[in-house]
């Protein structure tokens, strides 16, 4: 492919991003946050998955088989953790306004600038061989496409333009703003389209290798078993064996927290802790995803190229280009691209707000022409500082791949950046839930580490390429076998990593703990111990539990964050504080603590916070403080916490009872209108009868020579409505005993079957008037049950007269049934009349609905029946309930214990 379209295309794929990144932050200007999104959120963080993974993973699984998971197998254990663990980094951090790993260790040890300057200088150290491999890979790449051989091309060659190209992107979208802790939301849009860019073209490569070239994951194994090292590949008996996947994997699972690029999307660039529940599941589901073709393409490599033919880590390239597939190789290109700009920019960004705040700025504010310089030039030269380390991270490790990078695979280059950061974890996890962890013990655990991750991982890669003698490796330095860098003390039989793990882990952590137990807090440790332990105690009074005691004034305050905010951010600041904590003005001018504390909070969101410490300190008169009264003040911190908590618990109950209370009020009202339409209907329904009664007792009164066939007739109505009013008057009196609980029970021993043959046969003639089809299917053999005989007619009748009102009056059927299930007697009464809606179903056994629900299923009666039905069910200890849809029908169903306790005598 021609070399130069290629060129284009990589710095037109640059301009796509700078357009991206424009767009996010117009859209974050106009209040359209892009990235306050969970799943933008969880793809930046996959910015893990860099140029190792596109190209490396690859190279991995050909030489060494399975042993390329491990680095995703870690990361994969380590998300579920990251509720207990990131989640508190990164409250400590909006809390603290941290920046950096260097910023959170040096904050959490008493905001020591030698100990964020270490920090700081291990990053680097380890960082910038991981970023040469990203300049190898990209370059590596272009050399396959085009076919132009890397060693011809002379200084500047390609990769050093590309690394221009990225740190002009770096420095646009990474240092427009003097304060770290400001989100780069156009940086985050880049980084979440680069993933989802490198996901898809690798996937797309997965499936041309695995389906076209091959035919599917069994022709690639069954093909793949012919060749030589098959079977090791395919096992996990490399070099070191398990012991190798044991701390391949933990080192992953500490990469995952540790490395400056994951630190800096996963914590300073999150908008909501909550975007961690969706990242937990997320993330490792993309792991996965992007590693499903790693081994079909790595063994579709073995087998279609001559050994020595290609270099490993590219096979996903020069497989499609062997195949005659211009377009994918280049589609191929760019994801691989992606892969490795997404990595850059976040790592140098990373690594020049902790070289500016702890290496630069400290030797600035040590010199008293920067103390005295002006606001403009102060933060002109933060600026510039930052953007200076960019790109002198980008040449260094420009150099580091020209020299060393250029001759080990990207995953052994990379691994030895993973083992530097990991040198931080004994500090880190340790200073988050051990309060007892001290400055000494941190740095004494993090040199040693370091020292001995140098020895044993970084020299063995400069004796191999030549600027060290082999005579180190072989017999060790000055001839002392047991300095070995491979066999350090004697310890042999291990991989390299996991030699050089096992080592720097154990004097770390040793000597963290260690040191720790025999060294002194200063008061400023203890204080930052006790925020960082119990953050999510403190980050609602963190100036509250803060430790200063000295003498500041206001103006000297003001003066220190102009310099650095300007005037109108930090008049806006003073103005929130001063809203948050009223308080009359000292007449002296004096600053309150809190001020001085929320001016250094803001000046380390700038500087880091042992600058911002330092800066604080210049124009403030600090008192030594005992841990006595640190102790106080913290004490007085957690009694505050204690009474907010316990303010707060009080409103949430007084909050609850008012809203019983309304509850309660608004149920009375409804029992109040209830009783009223309960009398109201009742007068109602005894009225009606009685009306009828009288009238035609009268006119049997005033007319004695009435026709006898016509006094018969008023006599039969005035008997009938007679039983209608004694039928009322008997419900009214039946309901009123079972909701007092005065009704009693005649409980014996009931054969359901013979009930319900009793309430059929006393609605037959009304079932045969109406031409209704009624079917009994009663299971053989019921058992029987303790009931009230006549009670339990009385329900039958009741819901059965009811299915024979509401029965399609043509082709009308009812179907009773009953059978045993699980240790009750179920019953159902089904018609198939018009049914009932669902929110009359909800009400359909109150008292008289059927009398004020005219339109609801209108029988002749009372209006009682089974509101007392469900009184009489719930007396046996059952269930009476409904279902039915509106057009089909009703099922009325209750169910009965088969052994029912008598219950005791009420009175």
């Amino acid at each position: 492919m021609n070399y130069w379209l290629v060129i284009g295309v990589s710095f037109l794929y640059l301009a796509l991003l700078f357009g991206l990144a424009s767009w996010a932050e117009r859209r974050s200007a106009a209040g359209k946050s892009f990235v306050g999104n969970p799943y933008v959120y969880a793809l930046s963080m996959a910015v893990y998955c860099t140029a190792w993974t596109y190209y490396g993973s690859v190279g991995r699984a050909a030489t060494s088989g399975l042993e390329y998971l491990a680095i995703y197998v870690g990361p994969t254990l380590m998300a579920p953790l990251w509720w207990v663990v990131l989640r508190k980094i990164i409250r400590i951090c909006k809390v603290q306004r941290i920046t950096t790993i260097a910023d959170f260790i040096s904050s959490r040890y008493g905001k020591s600038i030698t100990l964020g300057s270490l920090v700081t200088v291990v990053c680097v150290l380890g960082i910038i061989p991981y970023i040469s491999i990203q300049l190898k890979a990209i370059a590596s790449s272009l050399s396959i496409l085009t076919g132009t051989a890397i060693q011809q091309e002379a200084f500047p060659d390609t990769s050093f333009f590309i690394a221009i190209g990225l740190g002009l992107f770096t420095i646009v979208y990474g240092t427009r703003h003097i304060e770290a802790t400001e989100r780069h939301e156009g940086m985050v849009a880049a980084i979440a389209f680069e993933s989802v860019l490198k996901l898809v073209v690798f996937i797309l490569a997965g499936v041309f290798v695995t389906y076209v070239v091959f035919n599917g994951f069994d022709d690639v194994m069954a093909r793949a078993q012919a060749l030589p090292n098959f079977n090791r590949l395919m096992t996990f008996s490399g070099e070191g064996g398990f012991g190798e996947w044991f701390w391949m994997i933990f080192l992953s699972m500490l990469a995952i927290l540790f490395l400056p690029r994951q630190f800096q999307v996963a914590v300073v660039e999150n908008v909501n802790e909550q975007h961690l529940n969706k990242a937990m599941w997320l993330f490792p589901l993309y792991l996965f995803a992007i590693n499903v073709f790693v081994l079909p393409i790595a063994l579709g490599g073995d087998l279609l190229f001559a050994p020595g033919a290609f270099d490993a880590d590219m096979f996903v390239l020069a497989i499609p280009l062997s195949e005659g597939q211009s377009l994918l190789a280049l589609l191929v290109y760019l994801g691989g691209y992606s892969a490795a700009t997404s990595m850059v920019i976040v790592a140098t960004i990373a690594l020049s707000v902790m070289m500016s705040n702890n290496l630069v700025m400290p030797l600035m504010i040590g010199t008293p022409y920067f103390k005295t310089a002006n606001q403009d030039r102060l933060t002109r030269i933060l600026l510039y500082s930052r953007r200076l380390c960019i790109m002198a991270v980008l040449l260094l490790a420009y150099l580091y791949y020209k020299g060393v990078a250029e001759y080990y695979s990207l995953v052994e280059v990379g691994l030895v950046s993973f083992a530097a950061v990991a040198q931080f974890a004994p500090a880190m996890i340790g200073g988050i839930f051990w309060k007892e962890g001290t400055k000494g013990g941190a740095l004494a655990g993090i040199v040693v580490g370091s020292l001995v991750w140098f020895y044993t991982l970084v020299v063995p890669s400069i004796v191999g390429v030549g600027m060290l003698p082999t005579s180190v490796m072989s017999n060790g330095p000055l001839g002392i076998g047991w300095l070995k860098p491979f066999a350090l003390f004697g310890l042999e039989g291990m991989g390299y990593i996991s030699h050089a793990m096992f080592w720097t882990m154990f004097l770390n952590t040793g000597l963290y703990i260690g040191v720790s137990l025999l060294s002194q807090q200063t008061s400023q440790e203890r204080n930052q111990a006790e925020v960082f332990v119990d953050i999510f105690r403190y980050s609602m009074v963190y100036e509250s539990s803060i430790v200063w005691k000295g003498t500041a004034y206001i103006p000297d305050i003001k003066s220190l964050l102009v310099s650095f905010l300007g005037e109108q951010r930090t008049d806006k600041a003073l103005s929130s504080f001063r809203r948050k904590y009223p308080a009359p003005e000292d007449a002296t001018g004096k600053a309150d603590p809190k001020l001085v504390t929320y001016a250094e909070k803001l000046l380390s969101g700038v500087i880091g916070s042992s600058s911002a410490h330092i800066m604080v300190a210049s124009v403030v008169k600090e008192e030594e403080i005992s841990i006595d009264e640190v102790l106080n003040i913290l004490r007085e911190s957690q009694q505050l916490i204690s009474i907010n908590n316990e303010l707060r618990r009080k409103s949430m109950e007084l909050r609850r009872a008012t809203e019983q209370l309304r509850s309660a009020n608004e149920r009375l009202k409804l029992l109040d209108e209830l009783k009223d339409d309960f009398l109201s209907t009742v007068t109602h329904e005894l009225r009606t009868p009685l009306t009828s009664i009288r009238a035609l007792s009268e006119i049997l009164y005033d007319n004695p020579e009435m026709e006898r066939s016509d006094q018969e007739h008023f006599l039969h109505t005035i008997v009938k409505e007679s039983e209608r009013l004694t039928r009322l008057i008997t419900h009214v009196l039946d309901l009123e005993r079972f909701e007092s609980g005065r009704q009693k029970l005649n409980l014996e021993p009931v054969q359901l079957k013979e009930v319900i043959q009793e309430s059929v046969e006393a609605l037959a003639q009304l079932v045969q008037e109406k031409q209704i089809e009624l079917v009994v299917d009663v299971q053989h053999s019921l058992p029987s049950i303790n009931a009230d005989r006549d009670r339990l007619i009385q329900v039958l009748v009741n819901l059965i007269s009811n299915a024979i009102k509401f029965c399609s009056p043509e082709n009308g059927r009812i179907i009773v049934s009953a059978y045993y299930i699980d240790g009750n007697v179920k019953v159902n009464v089904v018609d198939n009349g018009k049914g009932i809606d669902a929110e009359s179903q909800k009400q359909v056994f109150d008292k008289f609905y059927q009398a004020k629900h005219q339109n609801i299923r209108k029988p002749e009666g009372s209006g009682l029946g089974l509101a007392i039905s469900k009184k009489i069910i719930e007396s046996h200890q059952g269930r009476l309930w409904v279902e039915s849809e509106p057009g089909k029908g009703a099922r009325f169903s209750f169910t009965l214990p088969v052994r029912v306790a008598a219950p005791a005598a009420k009175v």
